[in-house]
């Protein structure tokens, strides 16, 4: 079986770190990956996605055009990637920033209030793990405590003392996602 997912937002939100740590997640898994990382020359501030595609099988294109799932931080994400959702995907809105609501009944949709999570269990920076964990609560592609080891394992040297702040934000995302297919 194969994923492929979008996530995008803003410069600073940390669109590429949720990216890699789903890779890496993947890699760690014994699945086959993508991730291919795009951001405007502004990064902090400007637009950025990027594409991660996880597989049982190998890989042939890492370019999507219509993902099976979008995570949008921002409304200008929700616009672009919102229509794009292949039917039966789903989409992760960070309600926090985005207050419109989808009108497709052709996809599955996730709200999960990013911003307001990671500034309750661990910092503002961190909205990106509760987007993550709203996505594997709603599609589980990969278990939970394969993304927190991943987190543990792949997070910088001086990020570290952040791991167990960025698993409970993770975790508290998951919960959100997780009815959704119960």
């Amino acid at each position: 079986m194969e994923t492929s997912i979008i996530i995008a937002g803003f410069g600073g939100q940390g669109v590429l770190l949720a990216g890699q740590l789903l890779a890496y997640a993947g890699m760690d898994a014994g699945r086959h990956v993508t991730w291919i990382p795009s951001y405007g020359p502004e990064m902090r501030g400007g637009t950025a996605h990027c594409v991660v595609i996880i597989s049982d099988e190998p890989i042939g294109a890492p370019t999507v055009a219509t993902p099976d799932v979008a995570i949008v931080l921002n409304q200008p994400s929700y616009d672009k990637y919102e229509p794009r959702v292949k039917q039966d995907g789903l989409l992760v809105v960070n309600s926090s920033l985005i207050h419109e609501e989808s009108g497709r009944d052709d996809i599955e949709t996730v709200y999960v209030p990013a911003n307001a999570i990671a500034e309750e269990w661990g910092t503002s920076k961190m909205l990106n793990m509760a987007a993550v964990g709203a996505l594997i609560g709603a599609r589980p592609l990969l278990p939970l405590e394969v993304v927190e080891q991943a987190l543990v394992d792949h997070l910088p040297a001086g990020k570290q003392h952040l791991v167990e702040a960025n698993c409970r934000v993770l975790r508290h995302g998951y919960d959100v996602g997780a009815p959704a297919h119960v």
